[in-house]
């Protein structure tokens, strides 16, 4: 705000200046002193920080202009508006009564009326943008401020969050591992122990009596068996199907792209997802990053859909995105598409990819 203040009193000076050279007086001298005198203490007014002391600045400076109106020359009346506005702006509400101060001094001035009420009107529109545009910077840095305090408000919540994932997922492998912890010694060391006293109270009987020592042995062989059968069932349930950590893997692959890339990711699928095998797991993901990197890079593209079917037999995956494709030109293969096609050449299957509505690339398997 006081550099636009200050530009209008430059203005203002100038033209005083150039209006003193067209009417070639002689007073050269005192005309440059007022000058100086007028500018010297108009720039202490911006130094100082009391309001008090502005406002005896404010009614020096006028009274200055007073005098030089009236013994060097009256074009120095001009200079009066922008004293008169920075004094009394801050008692007014409706800001039009101020322009109405400003231009009373053209009552009692009988010289330079019509360039005095110009030049108030002037002073008047700079002040009052000064003012209107300060006001809206300041709100702007408050918003500003208050959009930091948020982020950082916003930025601890993640990071608690955060952490406080880190401390459930902590915690539910404790709670696993204890849950596996007991199920063993429930089941599985239970049925060892028995198996163990069976097996010495054999030992102890071979030479006593051996039918009653085989007896004791093959029940001890039963106890074994239901023991490793019971390994085997808790390793099964724990243990999570091939398919199923595919399926996810996918699933959580496609949404970290859509978010890290800002795209629409449609993802769809049909099927028996528990006939395909890992190795097919593997090509297929392969190739759906290949074909997603593909379109990010050439296609321009805002939505990107994924169709992943399981027919009777074949599995179908097709990666299409909405960008500008290659219309009726040849597909260009370059190392991506051939690396795909590779991969899935290894387990006999085949690509296709098409450029004629935006761009896909269809991964074909055969199930065995």
């Amino acid at each position: 705000m006081e550099l636009w203040i200050i530009f209008s009193k430059l203005i203002i000076i100038l033209f005083l200046s150039f209006s003193y050279v067209q009417s070639e007086t002689g007073n050269l001298a005192w005309i440059v002193l007022s000058i100086l005198v007028y500018i010297s203490i108009n720039i202490t007014v911006y130094l100082v920080q009391s309001e008090k002391v502005k406002i005896g600045i404010h009614l020096v400076s006028m009274t200055l202009i007073f005098i030089f109106f009236r013994e060097v020359n009256s074009l120095f009346i001009l200079l009066l508006p922008n004293n008169i506005y920075e004094l009394t702006w801050p008692f007014f509400g409706k800001k039009w009564l101020l322009l109405v101060v400003g231009l009373m001094p053209v009552l009692i001035v009988p010289l330079q009326q019509a360039s005095y009420s110009l030049v108030a009107l002037f002073c008047f529109v700079v002040y009052f943008m000064s003012i209107h545009f300060s006001k809206r910077l300041l709100s702007y840095e408050n918003t500003l401020d208050k959009m930091r305090v948020d982020m950082q408000r916003l930025s601890k919540s993640l990071h608690e969050n955060k952490e406080y994932i880190r401390q459930s997922e902590y915690t539910y492998r404790l709670e696993e591992r204890n849950r596996i912890s007991q199920q063993i010694h429930d089941s599985i060391g239970h049925s060892m122990t028995g198996a163990l006293i069976q097996m010495e109270a054999a030992k102890t009987l071979v030479a006593i009596d051996q039918t009653k020592a085989v007896e004791l042995l093959q029940n001890a062989i039963n106890i074994s068996k239901e023991g490793i059968e019971d390994i085997r069932i808790t390793l099964k349930n724990m243990k999570p199907p091939s398919e199923q950590i595919g399926l996810q893997r996918l699933k959580l692959f496609i949404e970290e792209f859509s978010i890290q890339h800002q795209l629409r990711m449609p993802f769809v699928y049909k099927g028996n997802i528990d006939l395909i095998t890992p190795i097919q797991w593997k090509i297929i993901t392969e190739n759906i990053t290949e074909a997603l990197t593909n379109s990010l890079k050439y296609s321009g593209a805002s939505e990107i859909s994924i169709d992943f079917q399981v027919l009777n037999k074949l599995v179908r995956v097709e990666v299409r995105d909405n960008g500008k494709g290659i219309g009726s030109g040849k597909v260009v293969k370059g190392l991506g598409i051939v690396g795909m096609e590779e991969r899935t050449a290894s387990i006999k299957g085949t690509i296709i990819v098409d450029g004629t509505n935006g761009f896909s690339v269809t991964t074909l398997l055969p199930i065995a």
